[in-house]
């Protein structure tokens, strides 16, 4: 069975959902269809992140990520509100426990300053404690625009509104991509239920966008390397102690934030993630196994790279991912008070990084062009707080080339 769109869009996240959203606002009569492997919509990094809405604090300034992040984050909060989504622009602290953090506190204060995050500042020990009346530091950043929100929530909804636009677009569930081929400048897609004819193609394949962009016989430059994230939730007595989001200051040797405290949306707590080398794209707890994706990672040059010159921290990671014990210590630089009966262990969620062959984490976000191909190769967080304008810059980048002409 074939059948014929205008755009396909590969991948049923937020970044595909909200791509496909903003073409449909754009071309009225556009057909579009998405194509997700799954039976439900942000099933993978949509539906496992903190369901932070991220401030743009942490970004390079004049980055994809800085610029798509503040514009992303405030048309997010103008959707959800527009959708009665539930939300809370609760604001989050960071905190720094001790006077060598305070050098690299400064550093991003001044970076998100540089990025023009609305209305953060320095606090002192007393006002962290006014925040946050459980959490111990010595010095902090207040940042009031960052919030929560769910996510899948926000998925499903642009999902419906994607197929109101228009009675000819199609979420296909259930469909995995086999490959993609092009004949006449007409491409063609074939799942494992059917082949869809297209103008234009956008993959935004997340834990899978460098295989990918390799059946569209395109050079990624990179590959996925995936890090697992395991999270402990507070329990009833124990979620008491945080009002609403905690960070420390990030190590500046290390890639990733740190373990921190989010209250969300449903009113639980949830305390994470570590960051540990996973040996399955999808793999959602501490023993999953993929022969497939353990070979590719461990064949990689630039995996031992990364691995090399973090090897202490990774190590560390490792040990905490089956230590309750010193998972509990790393959440108690923030909140002394925290006992083992205060956390049980969670849900976990997989981050799709970007690794070049020189063992360097890209940075930023990562959009090629091929053709009348669109490949998302790197959209790591704050990806779901930026999706809209992530899809609304795509669809500038397809305008300006002229793809659907």
């Amino acid at each position: 069975m074939e059948q014929k769109f205008d755009v396909v869009i590969i991948g049923g996240g937020i970044v595909g959902l909200a791509t496909a959203y903003q073409l449909s606002k754009e071309f009225k009569n556009l057909s579009i269809a998405v194509i997700e492997k799954e039976k439900i919509l942000g099933e993978h990094q949509t539906g496992h992140n903190s369901g932070v809405l991220h401030s743009g604090l942490y970004y390079t300034p004049g980055s994809k990520k800085a610029i798509l992040c503040l514009e992303g984050k405030e048309e997010m909060v103008a959707f959800v509100k527009e959708h009665n989504i539930p939300h809370d622009i609760c604001g989050k602290v960071i905190v720094a426990t001790e006077e060598k953090e305070l050098k690299n506190l400064e550093k991003i204060y001044q970076n998100g300053v540089a990025n023009k995050v609305p209305g953060i500042e320095k606090i002192d020990a007393k006002r962290i404690k006014e925040i946050e009346p459980y959490c111990t530091g010595v010095a902090g950043i207040w940042v009031p625009s960052a919030g929560i929100i769910n996510y899948k929530d926000v998925s499903n909804k642009l999902g419906e509104l994607i197929e109101k636009a228009n009675t000819k677009n199609k979420i296909f569930l259930g469909e995995k991509c086999e490959n993609i081929s092009e004949k006449n400048e007409i491409s063609y897609i074939t799942t494992n239920k059917k082949t869809i004819e297209a103008k234009v193609v956008i993959a935004c394949a997340g834990l899978h966008c460098d295989r990918i962009a390799k059946k569209d016989h395109l050079n990624p430059g990179m590959k996925i390397v995936p890090f697992r994230g395991d999270y402990y939730e507070l329990s009833e007595k124990g979620k008491k102690k945080v009002r609403n989001l905690i960070y420390p200051v990030p190590d500046p040797d290390f890639p990733f934030l740190g373990v921190h405290f989010t209250r969300m949306i449903d009113g639980s707590v949830e305390c994470g993630p570590n960051a540990v080398f996973s040996f399955k794209r999808e793999g959602y707890t501490r023993t999953a196994f993929n022969l497939r994706d353990t070979i590719e990672s461990l064949t990689f040059r630039g995996t031992w790279i990364l691995l090399k010159k973090h090897w202490r921290q990774a190590l560390q990671e490792y040990r905490r991912a089956f230590s309750k014990k010193m998972f509990l210590k790393s959440l108690q630089k923030l909140i002394p008070d925290l006992t083992m009966e205060d956390i049980q262990p969670a849900r976990a969620g997989v981050r799709a990084q970007a690794l070049d062959s020189n063992g360097q984490m890209i940075a930023d976000f990562k959009i090629e062009f091929k053709n009348k191909h669109v490949h998302v190769l790197n959209a790591p967080s704050p990806a779901a707080t930026a999706s809209l304008s992530i899809g609304r810059h795509i669809v500038a980048e397809i305008k300006r080339n002229n793809l659907l002409s």
